[in-house]
């Protein structure tokens, strides 16, 4: 259909095959490059945050660093240690280390020629620019580490998103399941009120929800505020799943319950397996926001330090005084599961959307 309309197009203009190749590939090229280019500003921030985390306090706060991790050249000489500094000479521009410091001139120390003795420079060297190389360092990650107890927090945070992601499970597919494959009187009215609970903010339910946790049931300071609401479902995760398991065919529920299968069977067996990219997608959903939660476990987990998740562990450590390599360093730490998570599952929830495009 392309090169049908391509020869049309050659046969009005009057213009030759090679001329168009040329101007599709122009077109193609420039479009790629704003894209390229709109990534790139996207991911700006990541990519700052990253080179942050890798320097050193000493860099941050001088002002004529490069904006890459580095450390300052230094030069030992006579048992003193000396800043290494660019100095323009007649030859050009000498990486020379500062040895005495006066107000019309400064005497250097040329370090791969330290015998050659002092060497004096006319100016001053106030205006010289400091000499950097590149330079990692991994020790905000290991402090942070050590202050927050990383492995205390990493185990809470699993035990909370573990059992969420278990009860979201259980109750969103039973719902969703039930909702799309059996005829339950008032079954549309019941699936609109589901639906309707989404436009109520969590604000409006934050404080008799806090009531009915703490006087009532008596869960403050415990994981059960963070886990049991997981068990009665999601209004979006039902409806992502009920829309998803509409989409097969209920021929192969009634050839199922031919074979003897009950309804669970058939769910285990015909749904789940045809359903996987929705079910992970809708996991990957539960697993981000229970990751990322920090209301919740600020008002429940606030007086049990030993409760605390990694989420809102590094909230509340920002008010301790932490600087900004080591706060970034937490931003990575608190963002690297996540994204592991997300790279190992993208091919089955990318899978919904190559297989069957927009119908699902």
């Amino acid at each position: 259909m392309k090169n049908s309309s391509l020869r049309g197009l050659r046969r009005f203009f009057n213009v030759s095959a090679l001329t168009f190749r040329l101007w599709d590939f122009t077109g193609t090229a420039i479009l790629n490059f704003f894209i390229w280019i709109a990534v790139l500003l996207y991911l700006s921030p990541l990519t700052y945050m990253a080179i942050t985390a890798l320097k050193t306090k000493d860099q941050l706060s001088d002002v004529t660093s490069p904006i890459y991790p580095a450390v300052m050249e230094k030069f030992t000489y006579q048992g003193s240690v000396y800043d290494v500094y660019n100095v323009p000479t007649d030859e050009g521009v000498k990486q020379w280390a500062l040895i005495n410091k006066y107000r019309t001139y400064s005497e250097f120390i040329d370090p791969a020629n330290p015998g050659a003795g002092l060497i004096r420079w006319d100016g001053s060297w106030r205006i010289l620019q400091d000499t950097y190389r590149p330079s990692i360092t991994f020790a905000n990650f290991k402090n942070l580490w050590q202050s927050i107890d990383y492995p205390n927090k990493l185990r809470n945070t699993f035990i909370v998103v573990g059992l969420g992601e278990l009860g979201m499970f259980l109750s969103s597919i039973a719902v969703a399941y039930g909702f799309s494959r059996f005829r339950i009187p008032g079954g549309r009215f019941l699936f609109f009120l589901l639906i309707a609970t989404i436009m109520i903010p969590d604000s409006i339910t934050l404080v008799p929800t806090f009531v009915i946790y703490t006087r009532v049931l008596g869960w403050n300071g415990s994981f059960l505020p963070l886990i049991v609401p997981s068990f009665f479902g999601n209004a979006i995760y039902i409806f992502l799943l009920r829309q998803n398991f509409k989409t097969i065919p209920r021929d192969l529920d009634e050839a199922a319950m031919l074979d003897g299968a009950g309804p669970l069977r058939t769910l285990i067996s015909i749904i789940l397996p045809q359903a996987v990219p929705a079910v992970v997608t809708v996991g990957l959903l539960q697993f981000f926001n229970a990751w990322n939660e920090m209301r919740m476990s600020s008002l429940f987990l606030g007086t049990r330090q030993d409760l605390q998740t990694i989420s809102f562990s590094a909230q509340a450590f920002v008010t301790f005084g932490f600087t900004p390599e080591v706060l970034q360093a937490s931003a990575i730490m608190l963002m690297a599961i996540p994204v592991v998570v997300l790279f190992l599952s993208q091919r089955y929830f990318m899978q919904d959307m190559i297989v069957t495009g927009i119908e699902k």
